[in-house]
C-alpha cells in the first residue's frame, strides 16, 4: 500500500480581504431577525407599502406576452425600454438623459463597485463623507484604496475642508451621498453642491453621486442633483436605484456617467455578472409603463412622513438627557449623538436584550469616531410600533 500524500496547507484567501471588515449593519440584523424585536438598524423599506399587486401584474404581463425573450440572455447595457423609461423619468427632474446615458446594474451597490473597478487602482485617494456609507467604505476597501475622510457638519460635507484636502492629495474620486445621506440623513445645500463641482473641476478629480433615497422626501423643497452642474458634468457619476420606491427584491439600479466611464463600467459588470436579470429589468418596464410610480412614491412618502414624526416625537423621552438629534425632511434615518461618556455600540447589549435594536454609529466613521452616535430608521414600522419600540429603548438606556 502506498503511504499516504501529506496534504499542503489550502491557499490563503486574497490579501486585500485582510482589511475590509463585515457589515456590523448586516450583523445586527442577524441577532434582531426575531419577530419581537422593533429593529430600528436596517434601513428596509416597509413591506406592506410595495404595490404587490402592480410588480405581481407586470410579471404576469411579461412572461404571458413575451416570456421567450424576458427569461433570454440580454445585453450588458440593460434593457432599452427600462432605460428609456428611467432617462425620461431624470429628464423630467431637471437632469437631461438618453438611454445611452444609462447602464442598468444588479442595485446601485453593483453601480458602485463597476465605478470603483473602472478608476481605483490601490493606493489611490478617494474621498469620503465622514461618517460614510458602510457599504461604500467596504467597496473601496476591496480595490485597495486610501480612502480619506473629509469633514462633515449638520448641512454635510464642509466646502472649506474638501478644498483644503484636494490641495494637498491626489484625489481620484470624491464619493458622497447628498440627499438624506446614510447614515445621517442629511441634505447637502445646493451652494454646497455648486462648491463640490467646482472642487472637482479645479482639482480634476471624478465626483461619484450616490441618490438612493432623494424620491423620498416629505418636507421642503428638492435640491438638484450635482449632476446637473455643467461644470462638472464630465466627472460625475450619478447612481440610482429601484430598491426603496419599487422593491429592492428586484436588485434593479443604474449608472448614469460621461461616454469615456461608461463603456469601461460595461466592461466591468461583462466580468462580474454579464448582465443584470432580463426577466426583472423587462417587469420594472412594464410597471413603469403601466402604474403611476410617481403616485405610489407619493403613497409610501405620506405614510413615512408619519413614522418619522412617531421617532421624532418620541425621542426626548427615550434618550438620556443632553442627547442631540437631526430632524431629515426625508430618507430613512435620523442620527443621533448621546451625551459624552454613552457608549452606543456597548449600550447596544441592553437594547436588543429589551428587544430593540439600532446601529452604532462608530463603524461609518473612518476619522476618530464619535462613540455615542447611533442611527435609528423609521420606515419599517408602523408608528404604534416605533412609540412601543422608544419605551423599550428608554428602558434600555435608563
Amino acid at each position: 500500500m502506498r503511504p499516504p500524500v501529506p496534504a499542503a496547507p489550502v491557499p490563503a484567501t486574497a490579501a486585500r480581504l485582510a482589511g475590509v471588515a463585515s457589515s456590523p449593519v448586516r450583523e445586527i440584523l442577524a441577532l434582531t431577525e426575531r419577530p419581537e424585536v422593533i429593529s430600528f438598524a436596517g434601513g428596509l423599506p416597509a413591506p406592506e407599502l410595495f404595490d404587490t399587486e402592480g410588480v405581481r401584474a407586470a410579471y404576469d404581463s411579461v412572461l404571458a406576452e413575451g416570456a421567450e425573450q424576458a427569461l433570454q440572455y440580454s445585453t450588458t447595457e440593460g434593457s432599452i425600454e427600462l432605460r428609456t423609461a428611467i432617462a425620461a423619468r431624470l429628464t423630467a427632474r431637471g437632469l437631461a438623459t438618453g438611454a445611452e446615458d444609462l447602464l442598468i446594474t444588479t442595485g446601485s451597490q453593483q453601480a458602485l463597485t463597476l465605478v470603483t473597478t473602472a478608476l481605483i487602482e490601490p493606493g489611490d485617494v478617494v474621498l469620503v463623507e465622514d461618517p460614510c456609507y458602510l457599504a461604500a467604505l467596504q467597496t473601496f476597501g476591496f480595490a485597495g484604496a486610501r480612502v480619506v475622510a473629509v469633514p462633515t457638519d449638520d448641512d454635510g460635507i464642509i466646502p472649506e475642508a474638501l478644498e483644503e484636502i484636494a490641495a494637498r492629495e491626489p484625489v481620484k474620486l470624491l464619493y458622497l451621498v447628498p440627499t438624506f445621506q446614510n447614515p445621517t440623513g442629511r441634505t447637502l445645500p445646493l451652494a454646497r453642491r455648486t462648491a463640490v463641482a467646482e472642487a472637482a473641476a479645479r482639482h480634476g478629480f471624478w465626483l461619484v453621486e450616490d441618490d438612493p433615497y432623494g424620491e423620498l422626501r416629505y418636507d421642503g423643497d428638492r435640491v438638484p442633483w450635482i449632476a446637473s452642474a455643467r461644470i462638472a458634468a464630465d466627472r460625475t457619476v450619478l447612481l440610482g436605484s429601484f430598491s426603496k420606491i419599487m422593491a429592492p427584491g428586484m436588485r434593479l439600479g443604474y449608472l448614469r456617467a460621461p461616454a469615456g466611464l461608461r463603456r469601461p463600467c460595461v466592461i466591468a459588470k461583462q466580468a462580474a455578472d454579464l448582465h443584470t436579470s432580463t426577466v426583472d429589468q423587462a417587469a420594472a418596464a412594464r410597471y413603469l409603463r403601466d402604474n403611476d410610480l410617481d403616485a405610489h412614491v407619493a403613497m409610501m412618502c405620506g405614510a413615512y412622513k408619519q413614522r418619522r414624526d412617531a421617532l421624532l416625537a418620541g425621542l426626548a423621552a427615550a434618550l438620556p438627557v443632553g442627547s442631540d438629534w437631526n430632524r431629515p425632511e426625508g430618507g430613512m434615518f435620523v442620527w443621533v449623538s448621546l451625551p459624552e461618556g454613552h457608549d452606543a455600540t456597548e449600550l447596544l447589549k441592553s437594547a436588543v436584550a429589551h428587544e430593540v435594536a439600532y446601529v452604532p454609529g462608530a463603524p461609518f466613521f473612518v476619522g476618530t469616531p464619535d462613540p455615542g452616535a447611533l442611527r435609528l430608521s423609521f420606515t419599517t414600522h408602523a408608528p404604534d410600533e416605533i412609540r412601543e419600540g422608544l419605551h423599550r429603548l428608554a428602558r434600555a438606556l435608563a
